[in-house]
């Protein structure tokens, strides 16, 4: 907010101040990041800046551990990078193994956190609905109850359940766990998110609807989805980001071939400490960057679309 010109020197001050402040906590809070996309470049196997890297020479940078991304886990590394390296790298680096099973278990579970998620805020909009305050809480508690819990949890249901041995005529669901935990976990997110939409939805288009001759269906399809689909597309990101960055429910329930990001990085940490680690978190913070920004292009068009668009 401006500082308006007629203000006196004690609320210019304090304008400042506040400034400051805000400036203080905003680097505080994302100093770690900063260090962290330096530091992928290191040319040098540390976690720390090195001599050349303070003195901005060039040979203290490289880009050699976003290309170990690339080959850790190759049968034949170093041959000439065609088609068969490619299909290499594709079929045997670990690194690119993981982020496939992280895209495939996020945009998995992000579907059936979406589709829960949407209709029970459909749902717990209604005013007449029976015991919505409790069913609220249930339904985010995902989101409060510590992850070692929830993980634990789902750990010994799974095991009662067989989860592991669920089949579709006789064939294996893949990540069937692992998605279900995920979408357990997303659900909240996308239940804040749209019923924070229908908040300000307009339910006299619904009944002008009804009275005009249209279906439930039509009405929703028609007049409720396009007034709320910025904050279902909202939330629908915010479950994957949970699910690309979720590493303690993996861990618990993820099968050895189940092998994430986060919990490559894991093992990394454990077992081999590589600056590598460094570079996958660069890019997951790139990532997540960029779905942030994504959520808040769609808020300002979900208030544009309800006309409550602040001046």
């Amino acid at each position: 907010m401006a500082l308006q010109s007629y203000a006196s020197p004690l609320e210019k001050i304090w304008h400042y101040t506040y400034l400051t402040l805000c400036a203080l906590i905003f680097l505080f809070l994302i100093a770690p990041i900063l260090i962290v996309i330096p530091l992928s470049f290191n040319s040098q196997p540390y976690f720390t800046f090195t001599k050349e890297m303070l003195a901005l020479d060039p040979t203290g940078y490289s880009t050699r551990w976003y290309d170990l991304l690339l080959t850790f886990g190759m049968n034949a590394p170093d041959v000439p990078r065609d088609s068969s390296w490619w299909a290499d790298a594709w079929e045997n680096a670990a690194w690119i193994k993981a982020t496939k099973n992280s895209v495939i278990i996020g945009v998995f579970s992000t579907i059936l956190a979406t589709v829960l998620g949407t209709v029970a805020a459909l749902g717990l909009s209604k005013p007449d609905m029976p015991y919505r305050r409790p069913i609220m809480a249930i339904l985010i508690s995902p989101m409060i109850v510590p992850i070692i819990i929830t993980a634990t949890g789902l750990f010994f249901f799974y095991s009662d359940i067989g989860i592991s041995k669920w089949s579709i005529f006789g064939w294996e669901i893949p990540y069937l766990g692992v998605i279900l935990a995920h979408a357990t976990l997303g659900i909240p997110f996308v239940i804040i998110t749209v019923t924070a939409t229908l908040v300000g939805f307009d339910h006299s288009l619904t009944r002008a609807a009804a009275n005009l001759g249209a279906n439930p269906r039509t009405t929703f399809f028609k007049i409720i989805m396009p007034l709320i689909l910025p904050g279902v597309i909202s939330g629908a990101l915010f479950a994957f980001v949970t699910s690309f960055d979720e590493v303690v429910v993996v861990l618990f329930i993820g099968g050895l071939d189940e092998q994430t990001i986060p919990r490559q990085m894991w093992n990394g940490i454990r077992e081999q400490i590589s600056p590598a680690i460094l570079s996958v978190a660069t890019i997951l913070v790139i990532i997540s960057t960029l779905l942030l920004a994504t959520v808040e292009l769609l808020r300002r068009r979900s208030e544009k679309l309800r006309g409550i668009t602040p001046h």
